[in-house]
């Protein structure tokens, strides 16, 4: 089609080139550090085939091969065949559920020969662009609880057949989606309930064991329910625009509390968390008292959060001392410092703390850090590949690295706010919640912040799958993107 201004750019010279600048300096200090994970002394060839940092090359070359694939197709492919893709990625998770080929516990991986297969990770761009296609369909709007729950079901299903494999770390990858739900409008009061429920847990369950002053209190339930009614009168504030009934419920919680526990202290010693019960069950009944009243619904949705927040704590305390594995139980301990255990759970993480600390400024080297050419640490070139980061290039390479990640998605957040349509959008914001999800918990957990639940580090760890994984969700955004400056004939 002839244009006044002259011919349209192509694809290359549309493409995002800083992005494109950030990949492939990601996937060069990632070879690096593959091979630094797994180099053995006495290693003479590192290019050869039959080593771990030869086989990544072949990764590599194939991932920017895909990628440049994956830009030579047109944009409103991946619109129009959005749910054929990720049909067909549901039919290979369901399908792996049944994998008899189990690999360190978990039956994710799909066999074929001499190649090992996750299907799990290509669900992610599947799932983004199925989601994409039904958020930007005419008429959707995310603030009707219907249209919300079938775009909630769309990142749940693949969750749940992730989990049916054993493989409970690359479904919670999942949960990095509702930061997009965030975006395109779904009340901050959910994701703030998240946060609570994360917030419930570490603290009841940390403090569990601890007893408030002298008096028989446990001190982990005493500042859950004391927080539940904290939160609850900051919400009657903000969502039923009521400054005087919050001050109201903060100052009774919070007076009455304290009397009773000074009673407590100095009068005759008893459970505090009793009265805060009580105090609980009070708060309950005047919010649905409110709720009747006024007639209107925040009353009765801060009263499913006070009544949902109490008993998301009481059973996962009931799950987590009852119904999870030892292992499991063990883990999770080991994460908030109620068990050491350097020789079981908190191993792996125990040495990448020191492989990483060991690095110092400046680092020991390329190929010289003792601590992963001495086997130390597991999984050093996959899940924990970052202590390697750390060690052979101190804390200067590993700010480095990281400074490469915020520059990556701080690059995705800006291309997802320009494009035109809310396809493109939403799946700027997908893609860009996978990568910090990633990034984030990965390298938390090499830092012994955040639980060990098996994920790699984007463009380092070891792997086909992975690599493949992150190349088609990152290009496949480069392409639509690109699509903005092109005029279609």
């Amino acid at each position: 089609m002839a244009q006044g201004t002259g011919k349209a750019p192509g694809v290359l010279a549309s493409l995002d080139w800083w992005t494109i600048v950030i990949y492939v300096s990601l996937l060069a200090f990632g070879w690096l550090s593959v091979c630094g994970a797994s180099f053995t002394y006495g290693d003479t060839d590192i290019f050869s085939l039959s080593t771990r940092s030869g086989m990544q090359i072949v990764w590599i070359c194939t991932s920017i091969v895909l990628g440049f694939v994956l830009l030579l197709l047109d944009d409103r492919f991946y619109d129009t065949f959005a749910y054929g893709v990720y049909a067909l990625l549901l039919l290979l998770l369901f399908a792996t559920i049944f994998n008899p080929h189990e690999i360190k516990g978990s039956r994710s991986w799909l066999v074929l020969g001499p190649i090992h297969i996750q299907p799990a990770e290509f669900a992610k761009f599947a799932t983004a662009l199925a989601v994409a296609k039904f958020m930007s369909t005419y008429g959707f709007d995310i603030g009707k609880w219907k249209h919300f729950a079938s775009a909630m079901a769309i990142v749940v299903i693949p969750m749940l057949f992730i989990v049916a494999q054993k493989e409970t770390g690359s479904a919670l990858v999942y949960l990095s989606f509702f930061l997009m739900f965030y975006r395109e409008g779904m009340p901050g009061s959910i994701l703030f309930t998240g946060v609570a429920m994360i917030v419930y847990f570490v603290v009841g369950i940390k403090y569990e064991q601890t007893m408030l002053w002298d008096t028989p209190t446990s001190l982990g339930k005493f500042a859950v329910l004391l927080l539940v009614q904290m939160f609850t009168a900051g919400m009657v504030a903000e969502y039923c625009h009521d400054k005087a009934k919050a001050l109201r419920i903060g100052g009774l919680s919070i007076g009455l509390t304290l009397i009773f526990l000074l009673f407590s202290e100095y009068v005759i010693p008893f459970d505090i968390v009793w009265v805060q019960l009580a105090l609980s069950a009070l708060l309950v009944g005047y919010l649905l008292y409110n709720g009747l009243y006024t007639r209107l619904p925040g009353y009765f949705y801060i009263l499913a959060f006070t009544v949902g927040s109490i008993v998301f704590f009481y059973s996962a305390d009931h799950v987590l001392n009852n119904v999870m594995e030892p292992h499991q139980r063990t883990r999770i301990n080991v994460l908030l410092g109620l068990d050491e255990d350097l020789a079981g759970a908190g191993y792996n993480v125990h040495q990448s703390e020191i492989a990483i600390g060991s690095g110092g400024l400046r680092g020991k080297g390329f190929l010289n850090g003792t601590q992963t050419k001495l086997k130390f640490v597991p999984e050093q070139d996959t899940d924990f590949i970052f202590c390697t980061v750390g060690e052979e290039e101190g804390f200067v390479g590993a700010a480095g690295v990281l400074l490469l990640f915020l520059a990556l998605i701080l690059r995705l957040i800006k291309l997802a706010e320009r494009q035109p349509y809310r396809f493109g959008r939403v799946y700027g914001y997908c893609v860009m919640s996978v990568f910090l999800f990633h990034v984030f918990i990965n390298v938390g957990m090499v830092l012994g912040l955040t639980p060990v639940i098996g994920i790699p580090l984007p463009f380092f760890s070891y792997g086909g799958s992975s690599l493949w994984g992150f190349t088609l969700l990152l290009f496949i955004f480069l392409r639509i993107d690109a699509s903005r400056n092109m005029v279609r004939s």
